[in-house]
């Protein structure tokens, strides 16, 4: 029988978020109930609800979560109800092209739960990046589900699952950081930090913090950060390749997503370098640049999706490295809250004045 659970929604472009009755149903083939032990509140979840993404309403919020498996449908194999999983927004399909060619991390046609949550009048509820878990229990497809060492806190263990994998893979991943790089990192929110901290895990000898905000850069140093840079004090390629024997950076990563950081990160990376964006631009930005300055530079521009990461791959092993003191996951956790806060979270992430706000059921 489906479910009634309370869940946090957003009605209509920029209306305050609501606690709602959401109705669950029974998980179909390949589809999985899971209970939500934690949930982080993520920039992602601030463009749902501001218009950003789409115009699908209502949304049901929430989606860096980690929880234990209730109930599964029929074929699910990977995981049984008792698992304690992380929530993932990449269930790999097998059988798309980028899968077939072994880099399923790239898949093209991942996939959710086919059946809807609603309403209790039946109006259908869109799940945040196919997930939905700013709620007691959550249906999601089973390939969602990433099991992991039931010792990690879920206060922790969700955040894996959006804004830590996305800047962690975007240095080990997709920017390829290896040991004795330099490494700059530019905007040091959430996603930021999780690449400085990747960095570290790589063995990069220096890692360059770059942001705004003094009191982001002191964060960065709690992660791995080796110098800073307050990005107002001056021209910051030039502040790069003064940390960097006035080469630049191996690896610089974009973790804002704007025209004029992509530029700072690509003039300010070593000839051969790579750049990695990370930080998600809106529609409308525009980038130019001399086609010249990219061929004579060489090196790599990438993009990296979710930090190229496959959660089957990656979610134990961040996992083992926390357990082992090596990943401090429990310091990108500001505060923990309720369901009833979450409007006051997206007021302080909007503000600068948390890296995650974290909601425990």
């Amino acid at each position: 029988m489906s479910q009634k659970v309370q869940g946090v929604i957003s009605r209509a472009k920029d209306a305050p978020v609501e606690l709602v009755t959401v109705v669950v149903p029974d998980p179909g083939p390949g589809e999985a109930v899971v209970k939500i032990q934690a949930c982080g509140v993520c920039h992602t979840d601030l463009h749902y609800k501001t218009g950003g993404i789409g115009d699908n309403y209502p949304y049901l919020l929430g989606h860096e979560a980690a929880g234990i498996v209730e109930a599964v449908g029929d074929g699910v194999t990977d995981v049984a109800p008792g698992d304690y999983v992380v929530l993932n927004w990449r269930a790999v399909c097998g059988q798309c092209r980028a899968c077939l060619r072994g880099r399923p991390w790239y898949c093209f046609n991942t996939h959710n739960a086919k059946q809807k949550m609603t309403l209790e009048d039946g109006t259908e509820l869109s799940p945040a990046l196919g997930i939905g878990a700013f709620i007691e229990k959550t249906l999601v497809a089973a390939g969602q589900c990433t099991k992991v060492d039931a010792t990690a806190p879920a206060t922790v263990a969700g955040l894996l699952g959006c804004g830590v994998m996305a800047g962690l893979g975007a240095a080990i991943n997709t920017g390829a950081v290896t040991r004795g790089d330099s490494v700059a990192v530019i905007g040091c929110g959430g996603v930021g930090d999780a690449a400085i901290a990747g960095a570290r895990l790589a063995g990069a000898n220096k890692i360059i913090a770059i942001d705004m905000d003094q009191r982001k850069l002191e964060w960065a140093k709690d992660f791995g950060a080796t110098h800073t840079i307050l990005a107002s004090d001056g021209d910051v390629v030039e502040a790069i390749q003064g940390l960097t024997g006035g080469f630049g950076a191996d690896v610089v990563i974009d973790a804002v997503g704007r025209p004029e950081t992509w530029k700072q990160a690509f003039y300010g990376r070593d000839l051969a370098g790579t750049v990695v964006l990370v930080g998600v631009p809106n529609p409308t930005m525009q980038l130019e640049i001399p086609l010249i300055d990219i061929f004579g530079r060489g090196g790599s521009l990438k993009s990296s999706w979710y930090g190229d990461c496959l959660p089957s791959r990656d979610f134990p092993v961040l996992i083992d490295l926390y357990l082992q003191g090596r990943l401090p996951l429990e310091k990108f956790v500001s505060e923990e809250i309720a369901l009833t806060d979450i409007e006051s979270a997206f007021a302080k992430m909007d503000h600068g004045d948390v890296l995650r706000s974290v909601v425990v059921l």
